[in-house]
């Protein structure tokens, strides 16, 4: 097989896309696939992330509930910033204001310097494109394709030539050399988020986003899955952004920010 069939290439662009819906605020817009091509315009020596008094307030019924309130942060370019909080805090929303998965109705966040806020949804997906990465909480692997195709999926879709290499030495990266041929039911769980840490880093994205990467996964897998993801923040370079309720995971972090009813009630830097 030398690639995903057209049918899988649409399916697996859905996948690419996809928010479980717990994690979605009503009206949300799916992301577009995370794959290579023009990444954000930036300034090098801007911050990977500037978020300006963001608010995102939601229609329920004929009342309004608003679920961030002017929150501001700036993560620097090849940090790590985690972001914790009860459930029902805001965490999940205010993560995907900053990936561009959702528009706040206030405020401004910008990348490397431009404000992608106000971009339009292509805009926006074009500046998504090879330059942001995402890990979810439930892998959100295409179960019809093996390892190697789910990480072969973003560079196929963007007709990179040799996305099986690419994508097979990043298996061999994160140490599933062994596994490239297995489907996700064949995989553990620490091995499915392996897999879909592989396809996050592939495009060599400037920007990870990762919300509850270690949520589905026993206490060992994921301190595993932590190493990983910090060595790859190391060796490539990459911002890491997380949400996490695990205060572990979060004390890695180089800085860890708290939310309650929507706002940010703790800044500290490690």
């Amino acid at each position: 097989m030398n690639g995903p069939s057209a049918d899988l290439r649409s399916a697996g662009r859905l996948a690419l896309t996809r928010i479980a819906p717990r994690d979605r605020t009503p009206n949300m817009p799916l992301p577009a696939a995370t794959i290579d091509g023009p990444s954000a315009s930036r300034d090098s020596s801007a911050p990977a992330i500037e978020a300006q008094a963001l608010t995102r307030v939601v229609s329920l019924g004929d009342r309004s509930l608003t679920i961030l309130e002017d929150v501001s942060l700036t993560v620097a370019a090849g940090s790590t910033q985690a972001i914790v909080g009860a459930s029902g805090s805001g965490k999940t929303t205010l993560l995907g204001l900053l990936a561009g998965l959702d528009r706040p109705d206030r405020g401004t966040v910008r990348w490397f310097g431009e404000t992608v806020s106000s971009l339009s949804e292509d805009e926006l997906a074009r500046r998504r494109q090879g330059a942001v990465g995402f890990v979810f909480q439930s892998f959100q692997l295409l179960p019809a394709l093996t390892a190697l195709e789910n990480v072969m999926l973003p560079l196929d879709l963007a007709g990179v030539r040799d996305a099986r290499e690419r994508a097979a030495a990043w298996l061999e990266r994160v140490g599933l050399s062994a596994r490239l041929e297995h489907l996700p039911k064949q995989l553990s769980g620490g091995e499915q988020q392996r897999v879909a840490i592989a396809r996050a880093f592939v495009s060599n994205p400037r920007i990870v986003f990762a919300d509850e990467p270690t949520g589905n996964l026993d206490t060992d897998t994921g301190a595993e899955i932590v190493e990983l993801m910090f060595r790859l923040n190391r060796e490539q370079g990459t911002t890491l952004v997380l949400v996490t309720h695990d205060p572990d995971l979060a004390g890695r972090c180089a800085a860890v920010i708290r939310l309650a009813r929507g706002r940010i009630v703790v800044g500290a830097g490690a």
